[in-house]
């Protein structure tokens, strides 16, 4: 059998590198913004030796093994079209870390490089539960109906990617409508464009344009801040060169002292086992797009991403990242990976992360994210039994509830008067039009989890599989017991998990879910009674599974 080529690069892998590179950037402009909150400023010796060439390196290396797994996926499938997986910073652990780890660090020390330490921890800790987790990843995922683990990230997609990219194309509109139109004109319909460009780089290059040049020719149509020659000076005099530096010293210095870092256990330990749960979600998508990859080694490189990230100076985790089929889709193979590494690289070990943000608006490249999100949500279904839409459906409402919970709170951040834990505690039933707030934050709480859960249930109660839906029921209830789902304290605005067997926050208002736990032992005691203690076949007509392929040119 003649060995097919699989190339280094193709031409698609511009438009994947681009979808890539804009989602990176966006975190490494967070991390720049939300560390001033920590004391860390941006011109800072953390920042620019430590925290950025540190997740710059966690990156490159990320990148090329993802890579070269798919070369390897291809040369033994003796296929051309195998796509790597997506990988990058982790936001949702960037996001947690910043706010509930090292600002309270902060906040209490003053000390700018406490909370680095802290940060450190958290993402070591993250990587070695990443790292450890490699070992199951592949049994669960052989008891977990596909319905659980997709439509997780369908939730995801909705409410975190596609909402949120298109809300900020209608915020401003005259940047981000035309590159908007370019990609979904070329990723839709497949049109080719002229000199075989690839879309997604033409829509960079229009929305550059049109943020450069719209605001001198119609400024009274224009939203929010210009761009400016300054900022881009400004943010050049950061240029220089900053190799990473070795952190485990300081790591290592704040291990020796327990009592000062096992409270944080409390939020770094759930952030570990989510990120767990989604690499094996993201996983089990690539499977369902075509490239099946064995959870362990990329679970494996995943974990040690995250502990060499640590080591060399970064407190932010890396992922797998959600999107593989959006990727695959757009014609992207392994190329598309190597490249988000190298740029990564170059602009962290520069500093000129601000001179690219300066040049190009970030509403110029969202469009490739959004469309991302769309097919994630469209493959949860289409690569599920349809029999198990209403599985899918289900597990959409916990993602869907963080996303409106996300939203609550950042309205009440900035917008003053009451905050969250005064409204809950005057009453727990409180309705804010027409959505209980108690029951939002319930379900925002470990909705990973709760998501997955439910999906599973479903899946199972549809196949007549009344044990396994029950086991499933179990299992929700002792994640509730044990505060990784549903379980919550809130001080002001700020929402914690509330671990059991931890000691609470004095001045919180604390919610246990037992009573939801033992609402899932209910569940699971009704299945085993009224439908029995065996898993029986479907009563329903069986029906094709969906072939997961997806062909060349498909």
């Amino acid at each position: 059998m003649k060995q097919n080529h699989y190339p280094l690069f193709v031409r698609r892998d511009l438009d994947g590198f681009f979808a890539l590179m804009i989602d990176n950037l966006v975190q490494l402009l967070l991390i720049v913004a939300l560390c001033g909150l920590c004391g860390i400023s941006a011109d800072s010796e953390i920042l620019l030796q430590y925290i950025l060439p540190g997740a710059a390196l966690s990156i490159l290396v990320g990148n090329i093994f993802y890579a070269w797994q798919a070369h390897q996926l291809a040369k033994n499938e003796n296929r051309t079209d195998v796509c790597a997986l997506p990988y990058g910073i982790n936001t949702p652990s960037l996001l947690v870390y910043i706010f509930f780890v090292m600002v309270p660090v902060y906040q209490r020390t003053s000390s700018a490089e406490a909370a680095w330490q802290m940060g450190l921890l958290a993402c070591f800790g993250s990587g070695v539960i990443e790292f450890l987790g490699a070992f199951v990843a592949d049994r669960v995922r052989k008891v977990t109906p596909r319905a659980a683990l997709l439509s997780t990230l369908a939730g995801i997609a909705i409410g975190f990617i596609s909402m949120t990219f298109m809300l900020k194309i209608y915020q401003r509109p005259m940047i981000a409508m035309l590159p908007a139109a370019v990609v979904l004109l070329t990723l839709f319909s497949k049109t080719k464009l002229p000199f075989h460009m690839p879309g997604g780089l033409l829509a960079i290059i229009v929305g550059t344009i049109c943020a450069w040049v719209l605001p001198e020719v119609i400024p009274q149509l224009m939203e929010g801040a210009p761009m400016s020659v300054e900022a881009i000076k400004t943010s050049w005099d950061q240029w220089g060169w900053y190799p990473p530096h070795f952190a485990g010293g300081a790591l290592w210095e704040l291990l020796k002292q327990p009592s000062e870092w096992v409270g944080y256990m409390s939020v770094i330990f759930p952030m570990g086992l989510f990120n767990v749960i989604g690499s094996m979600q993201n996983i089990e998508s690539a499977e369902a797009a075509g490239d099946s990859y064995p959870a362990k080694p990329s679970m494996l490189a995943n974990g040690a991403g995250t502990i060499v990230a640590s080591l060399l100076g970064s407190c932010f985790p890396t992922t797998i990242y959600i999107g593989h089929p959006g990727w695959k889709e757009m014609g992207s193979r392994a190329g598309y990976s190597t490249l988000n590494g190298i740029f990564f690289m170059l602009i962290c070990l520069t500093g000129t992360t601000g001179v690219i943000s300066n040049i190009i608006p970030l509403e110029a490249g969202i469009a490739i994210v959004l469309w991302i999100g769309m097919v994630i949500t469209a493959q949860a279904f289409n690569a599920s039994p349809s029999r198990h839409a209403p599985a899918v459906a289900l597990g959409l409402f916990p993602a869907i509830a963080a996303w409106g919970m996300t939203v609550m709170q950042g309205t009440l951040l900035v917008g003053g008067g009451k905050n969250l834990q005064e409204i809950l505690t005057a009453n727990p039933f409180t309705e804010v039009n027409g959505f209980l707030m108690n029951g939002m934050v319930v379900m925002e709480r470990g909705f990973i989890f709760t998501c997955m859960i439910l999906a599973a249930i479903c899946a199972c109660l549809i196949d007549g599989k009344y044990r396994s839906a029950a086991i499933w029921s179990v299992i929700a209830a002792i994640f509730a017991f044990l505060g990784l789902t549903s379980a919550y304290e809130v001080v002001g605005n700020d929402i914690h998990f509330r671990l059991a067997f931890t000691e609470g926050t004095k001045e919180a208002l604390t919610f246990s879910a037992t009573g939801i736990g033992v609402g899932y032992l209910l569940f699971a005691a009704t299945f085993l009674v009224l439908g029995g203690t065996r898993d029986a076949e479907p009563t329903i007509e069986t029906e094709e599974e969906p072939n997961p392929r997806i062909e060349p040119g498909h």
